[in-house]
């Protein structure tokens, strides 16, 4: 294949899209091309004046079951997938009368934006379009002789080339991977419908799709190179959000953002989650978002520096402030007030997002990470304990302040990662520790950095003395236990299931504290 450009005689123009379609098609009669279009193009063509052929006047076969079919006849197809450079294909186009079709530009039915907003089946149905991907498919797979173009911020593109004379090969081979993706992106929405109709969350053939919203500068390390892309799901977060000031994120900005709002959305009452390194360092749940932000400060002031910050309500200017006082990355809140923003954009690097809602934790959902040779797929944790589910396993009962801060810890020590523990009081984290390779470090680890905090406090007593403890998964010895005992804790959650269950119920009874068992893990690896 060479480099000679290519001048577009006859182009096809049938999208759902309309945007920029007007200044396409004047480019294209400028340069002398002819337009074939169908319906809603076709009429937005002609009504602005732009020369036009239907092109069911052009096949001579009309548009049938209700628009259905209507390009997929020879006469298209043959004009598309026809190489000009063999002449049996060209002896054959003559035969039958089919002219070559030099451009297509087409845009698809709305079929992820169809299934967004909760239409019932059959119309989901009807936005599956049949006949756009395999005109698509055609010219991408023909785009040594044809360019083919899938949304309208390629035209702009298109355009400049029509000026130089026409389009180079690799122009249409660009755009010939970029329609593959687009049609490959596509099929995978559908396709994850009919398993959601289906309600199998796990078929033989897993499609994942995703559309560019950025190249990053850079991925965890500058040494990685990094993008982020969306797939086009509702739930509120990172991917949804509108960043209202501050530079770029980050690829670590990203990942923490989205740690930090998943985990405040788990609280009902005015919550603030501190992520760092996408382990909460400190969270609190109080009746105001200032006192909630001073007691999740509190827990770990060092790991908060440079951290991000989530918070399940709107931002207030006088939270704004207080946060405002030491150097933070990221905030992100389903909303800020004026006055909040207003105080924050003195700090012209921080980020603000806004997302417009929470997502909801009990929701159903797939989690997907990469692995060498494939990748693991699981349902998302939005696993909850109910009180009244607990099981007391100790000789003495949890008091209710206990039980309150109990489920509370339990609930940040789901996204702490493993081996998880948590000391709480008074709803507000008081020492975390998180991925240690033993249980007893990640207990020894939060009690430190609890002491430290409370020197930092200005108290001579580690935060820990009169906390509850949680852990997200079951104890193997009772060696952990102990060192939780020894840091001050009262009372402590854990799922239970271990073969020496008894010997750490026994370790909590000679203590004299209470113990609970939920029978649910919250490993997070």
């Amino acid at each position: 294949m060479s480099q000679t450009t290519l001048p577009i005689r006859r182009a096809l123009i049938s999208v759902s899209d309309k945007a920029g379609l007007l200044d396409l098609a004047r480019a294209l009669v400028a340069q002398g091309a002819e337009i074939l279009s169908t319906g809603g193009s076709a009429k937005a063509l002609r009504d602005a004046g732009v020369p036009v052929t239907e092109v069911s006047d052009y096949t001579g076969f009309p548009e049938i079951l209700d628009g259905r079919v209507k390009t997929l006849v020879p006469k298209i197809h043959g004009g598309i997938l026809g190489r000009r450079d063999l002449p049996a294909h060209v002896a054959q186009m003559h035969e039958h009368g089919i002219g070559p079709i030099d451009l297509v530009a087409v845009n698809l039915y709305p079929f992820e934006k169809t299934v967004a907003s909760g239409a019932d089946a059959e119309t989901c149905i009807e936005n599956i379009d049949i006949g756009g991907p395999a005109l698509i498919r055609a010219a991408a797979k023909n785009h040594a002789h044809v360019v083919v173009l899938t949304d309208p911020a390629q035209y702009e593109g298109l355009i400049d080339a029509l000026g130089n004379g026409g389009t180079t090969l690799d122009t249409r081979r660009f755009y010939a991977g970029a329609a593959y993706a687009r049609t490959a992106a596509y099929d995978a929405a559908i396709a994850a419908w009919f398993a959601a109709q289906a309600q199998d969350a796990f078929p033989e053939r897993f499609a994942l799709a995703g559309q560019r919203a950025e190249i990053l500068r850079y991925g965890e390390n500058p040494h990685q190179q990094a993008a982020f892309y969306r797939d086009g799901s509702p739930r509120p977060g990172v991917a949804t959000a509108v960043q209202v000031q501050g530079k770029a994120l980050s690829y670590n900005n990203i990942n923490d953002t989205d740690a930090a709002f998943e985990a405040v959305a788990e609280f009902d009452e005015p919550a603030v989650v501190i992520v760092k390194h996408a382990n909460p360092c400190g969270v609190a749940v109080s009746s105001a978002l200032t006192t909630a932000w001073d007691q999740a400060l509190r827990c770990d002031p060092v790991s908060a520096f440079g951290g991000i910050v989530a918070l399940n309500r709107p931002l207030d200017a006088a939270t704004a402030e207080k946060i405002s006082t030491i150097f933070t990355e990221v905030i992100v809140a389903p909303d800020a007030a004026e006055d909040a923003k207003a105080l924050l954009a003195r700090k012209k690097n921080l980020r603000l997002l806004l997302t417009g809602g929470l997502p909801d934790p009990t929701a159903a959902g797939t989690v997907v990470r990469s692995v060498a040779g494939g990748f693991l797929a699981q349902t998302r944790d939005n696993g909850r304990i109910a009180p009244e589910a607990l099981k007391v396993v100790t000789k003495r009962k949890p008091t209710e302040q206990e039980m309150q801060d109990l489920i509370f810890a339990f609930r940040v020590a789901k996204h702490v990662k493993s081996n998880a523990i948590v000391y709480a009081k008074d709803r507000t984290t008081v020492g975390i520790g998180a991925g240690q390779m033993s249980r007893v470090d990640s207990a020894r680890i939060a009690a430190s950095k609890s002491g430290e905090a409370a020197k930092a406090a200005g108290q001579s007593a580690p935060l820990t003395q009169g906390s509850v403890a949680a852990s997200d998964a079951f104890f193997p010895f009772a060696d952990g236990l102990e060192t939780i005992v020894a840091a001050g804790a009262t009372a402590v959650i854990q799922p239970g299931g271990s073969i020496r269950d008894d010997e750490v119920i026994a370790a909590a009874d000679a203590a004299g504290i209470a113990m609970v068992f939920t029978g649910m893990r919250h490993f997070r690896h």
